[in-house]
């Protein structure tokens, strides 16, 4: 058990120590009233981490103010990943945001971007920031960032999380800084922002060899000249509680862990494993969970978010150390954290998520990358953003960045859905994110599928035989029987006009069971 401790930072002299910097406060409405429509405005925030949480408000009042007067006003948002209710949440509601990009969660702008009332680009993580360099994405008019603090030359402490920050930083037009005093001082040294990337043809191979090494600086450089506003806030971040894991979940982490102690004694993997990637979510913290009272010590992670099953395993000891991009804790673990961070400081690192996510990274590294999926079809194929083959649900965040890369690539998820009315094992996938290519193991509460080595005939009786729910087992089988015998080609044979047909009864009927 971690004691509670502080230790002194730079912060303790206050929170905005540069002269410049201090005279550039004012509030948070007078700080919206200089973005301007038509604005592409990078935010801070990843997984409801490290988000502004004032400006953003204002900003939704002042739109929602145009929109009565008649005035045309919406912006282009681009963030981390999801944030929450005071930003997406805000600025959807008052219909304020023309473009999205690069991942939400967000029920307002799911809402929004599945009638067409939104535009929304989905990207892997790791390539944002390399995007916006390249200057794919158009010019970055304004970020509004948080931060922890600032210090007497200007630089300054990122929050809990830094995402996309150092790019928008850099690239901004404008840059807007949130001080949130409620982020812990103690924050100051976990982060390692790396300067070292440069653009095509120049670029050089990234320094780093293990999960738990250092290779940037504590702080994020900022031009005092491009900042028009500091922001004083003190607010908590969106720590949502996940739900308890539940049968299924446990179900899937005990196929999950059986699995990595058999790769251990066949001589696959070492007796402490390679760096663990985790998706969000309650199945992976089962996973995590398991992981923290199974037969493996002396393990690392290298992935995006730590959520509460990593710190419950640096908790105990099981965890050396953990890489990220930013945290997503529940309110107790938060709480935790808060108390203990000086003992956590060297052992989780928060990076940007053109690092944590890097591929080249991901690779030389061999991940064991686990995450969720919505639905998988018999030979492999994953769809982890679409439901029922158009409506988006979240977006694909970095799980193709992993599972591309990853020395194991496993994606999960309970066999059914809707009380039992869906299979998440269908004929075809309705949207492909994850091709069967950089798809080694599917796993259910029924089962774990090593595709490794099968081919396509080979996955499907696999992934039916193992993976599928008994209520759907049949049908499965049925449909590949009869296209073996009929479609016009035997490596991958589908039924053309049946192969979607479960999606269209489920839309028809409210089910996939015939």
């Amino acid at each position: 058990m971690l004691t509670k401790t502080s230790a002194p930072t730079s912060l303790a002299a206050g929170r905005i120590q540069h002269a410049g910097l201090a005279a550039k406060r004012m509030s948070a409405e007078q700080a919206a009233a200089l973005i301007q429509p038509g604005w592409r405005v990078g935010m801070s925030g990843f997984t409801g981490a490290g988000y502004p949480k004032a400006v953003p408000l204002a900003l939704a009042h002042r739109i929602e103010a145009a929109h009565a007067a008649g005035e045309n006003f919406r912006i282009g948002l681009w963030t981390g990943a999801s944030t929450a209710p005071e930003l997406d949440g805000a600025l959807a509601k008052v219909d304020g945001i023309d473009m999205r990009l690069p991942y939400q969660s967000d029920p307002t702008v799911r809402a929004r971007i599945n009638s067409g009332d939104m535009q929304y680009v989905d990207l892997h993580l790791s390539h944002v920031a390399q995007y916006v360099w390249f200057g794919f994405l158009g010019r970055l008019n304004v970020a509004v960032i948080e931060v922890a603090g600032i210090l007497p030359d200007g630089r300054l402490v990122p929050s809990t999380s830094v995402g996309n920050n150092k790019t928008w930083i850099d690239l901004a037009d404008h840059v807007i800084l949130e001080v949130n005093s409620r982020q812990r001082a103690e924050l100051e040294g976990m982060h390692d922002i790396y300067y070292g990337t440069a653009l095509p043809p120049h670029r050089r191979p990234i320094p780093l060899f293990e999960s738990g090494q250092r290779i940037g600086e504590p702080y994020l450089r900022c031009d005092p000249a491009k900042v028009i506003a500091v922001v004083e806030t003190d607010a908590p971040d969106r720590n949502s509680k996940f739900a308890e894991p539940d049968a299924n979940s446990n179900a899937i982490a005990e196929h999950i862990i059986d699995f990595l102690q058999h790769e251990v004694r066949h001589g696959r993997l070492p007796k402490e494993l390679l760096p663990l990637q985790s998706g969000v979510g309650n199945i992976a913290n089962a996973v995590l969970a398991g992981l923290n009272t199974g037969p493996f010590d002396n393990l690392t992670a290298f992935t995006e978010v730590l959520q509460d099953g990593m710190l419950d395993m640096l908790k105990s000891g099981k965890l050396k150390s953990a890489s990220c991009t930013a945290l997503s804790l529940s309110p107790e673990a938060a709480a935790y954290f808060d108390e203990h961070m000086a003992e956590f400081k060297s052992r989780i690192i928060i990076r940007p998520q053109e690092i944590s996510n890097h591929p080249e990274l991901i690779r030389r590294m061999g991940l064991i990358a686990m995450n969720a999926m919505i639905e998988c079809d018999i030979y492999g194929n994953v769809n982890s953003t679409h439901v029922m083959g158009s409506s988006i649900m979240n977006g694909i965040g970095g799980s193709g960045d992993f599972a591309r890369n990853a020395y194991l690539s496993i994606f999960m998820s309970p066999s059914t859905a809707k009380g039992g009315a869906i299979s998440c094992i269908v004929p075809m996938a309705s949207h492909v994110d994850h091709t069967e290519h950089d798809v080694q193991v599917i796993v259910t509460e029924r089962g774990l599928a090593d595709l490794r080595g099968l081919a396509p005939q080979q996955r499907a009786r696999k992934v039916i035989d193992t993976c599928a729910h008994p209520d759907f087992r049949e049908a499965l089988h049925d449909y590949v029987e009869r296209a073996r015998a009929s479609a016009n080609g035997q490596h991958t044979p589908h039924l053309l006009t049946e192969a979607l047909g479960w999606h269209e009864r489920f839309l028809r009927t409210g089910s996939m069971k015939a």
